[in-house]
């Protein structure tokens, strides 16, 4: 077996154990082993494939892990402006709904509505801050409020139908109990007595 198959067969070791283990140091120990199985096709002598794989090794270790080291633990960078308000906690100084509200974020005060149109944020209470538009802070309640008939459209009921229901049964039950006439139970049968000659009436003789 020639040389340079067996540097292509290290490098493909190398590689395969540097997906396993990302330590970063197999992957720049395949990549020079590559090098020279490149250098052994071209005819060179194994002493130059050998030079070529001891040179590419410790300038792959010394100068290019620790560069991209320094990068992966590099810290994200930091969100400034309106950008590191969205996902911050906000206090609600006044309600909140669609027509607009007042709150506190950070220390600053914010005009702000709820991301939900239909949805009414009570006063001292906390949100969460979804996004920012111009001026204006969109929020989602952190406990969600059940929307008000003037958010959702609906009208509610008027306050006086239970007292003209329980006004209009008392009258039906009124006169229930009263015969047609002005004459109850009472004037009907003091009607049927009259009738028949009353309690004292003597017989004919």
């Amino acid at each position: 077996m020639e040389a340079w198959v067996i540097w292509l067969l290290a490098a493909a070791l190398l590689g395969i154990a540097e997906l396993l283990t990302l330590t970063l140091a197999l992957g720049l120990l395949a990549v020079a082993a590559l090098v020279a199985g490149l250098t052994g096709a071209l005819g060179l002598p194994a002493g130059a494939q050998v030079a070529v794989f001891a040179v590419t090794s410790v300038a792959g270790l010394v100068v290019v892990r620790p560069v991209a080291h320094r990068h992966i633990r590099q810290p994200p960078p930091l969100r400034s402006g309106t950008a590191a308000l969205v996902g911050r906690e906000a206090y609600t100084l006044t309600e909140v709904s669609r027509a607009g509200g007042r709150v506190r974020i950070g220390g600053e005060e914010w005009s702000a509505r709820p991301y939900d149109p239909a949805t009414v944020i009570p006063a001292d209470t906390t949100a969460d801050v979804l996004a920012i538009e111009g001026a204006t802070a969109l929020l989602y309640p952190t406990t969600t409020t059940p929307p008000t008939p003037e958010t959702s459209g609906e009208h509610p009921p008027p306050r006086h139908a239970a007292s003209e229901q329980a006004t209009a049964a008392h009258v039906d039950e009124a006169s229930s109990g009263q015969a047609p006439g002005g004459r109850g139970p009472a004037g009907e049968a003091a009607s049927a007595e009259k009738g028949s000659g009353g309690p004292g009436r003597k017989e004919a003789s």
